[in-house]
């Protein structure tokens, strides 16, 4: 009897075991957008394009009007955020230097990390919670969330080991991707999640899904998961990609390609 009861929960384990396999996650051409842009930095609901041009201007471009911001003197926008539309920050690397804009454009504040004490070698920005930043100190390889109201640090991470590739943010989470891992935190700063990177180059984040880009394919890490699994999509160059809730967008050729995500 007891071999027989040991028989059937073998057999049920295997049966379970058989039938759990692997979501497989593809992605359908549904839309494209005619563009001409030097990068598209974001893209809300409502299918407002936030976009930088071959002059450096910044651009939000709605359904019926187009309004810019240039800043000249500082010269390339080496990343925006505009994860909140009302607070959208300008980061200008080579002049180390954050520029926040409302959701007229007009500016809110201006960051001159050269003259605040202590000095801050910035080399990535992404926006946290209220007036909050997510920065990355390359002099000291860590993560800081600092607040550009009143110009205070809140928290630092633990340093990092590898070279930065890319970081990405919202009012709950920062994905930081190095050489080595993808770490992922809390707006505590508390280090909730440590992935090997298998070769990943970039990463676009949205509330529902964090896509990353290795050589010329993508792949998705979806919420309170641990396993990075393939995106299933035509053979194409992927020259930018982003993603807002179940929509990957790819840029390329002035053509902006709307893809929607469905898991089998």
């Amino acid at each position: 009897m007891h071999k027989l009861i040991t028989l059937f929960l073998f057999c049920s384990l295997f049966c379970f075991s058989q039938n759990k396999t692997t979501p497989k996650i593809s992605a359908t051409l549904t839309d494209s957008t005619a563009l001409t842009a030097k990068t598209i930095w974001g893209i809300d609901n409502f299918k407002t394009l936030y976009y930088s041009t071959e002059n450096n201007s910044f651009h939000k471009k709605s359904k019926d009007t187009t309004i810019t911001y240039s800043n000249f003197q500082l010269g390339e926008i080496t990343s925006a955020n505009t994860f909140n539309p009302l607070k959208i920050n300008l980061f200008y690397k080579d002049f180390n230097t954050i520029v926040i804009l409302d959701n007229r454009l007009a500016e809110i504040s201006k960051v001159n990390f050269n003259t605040i004490q202590p000095y801050k070698n910035i080399s990535f920005v992404s926006s946290g919670y209220d007036s909050s930043l997510w920065l990355f100190n390359q002099d000291f390889q860590y993560l800081e969330l600092y607040d550009y109201k009143t110009k205070k640090v809140k928290l630092k991470t633990m340093p990092v080991q590898s070279n930065v590739l890319d970081l990405k943010s919202d009012y709950n989470y920062c994905y930081l991707l190095t050489e080595n891992f993808l770490y992922v935190y809390n707006y505590f700063g508390s280090l909730i999640q440590k992935t090997k990177n298998s070769g990943f180059e970039s990463l676009a984040f949205s509330k529902a899904h964090l896509i990353l880009k290795k050589e010329n394919r993508l792949y998705i890490l979806g919420k309170n998961e641990s396993e990075i699994l393939p995106i299933q999509l035509p053979k194409m160059f992927i020259k930018q990609f982003l993603v807002t809730n179940e929509t990957v967008y790819l840029y390329d050729e002035n053509l902006l390609r709307h893809y929607q995500l469905k898991i089998k």
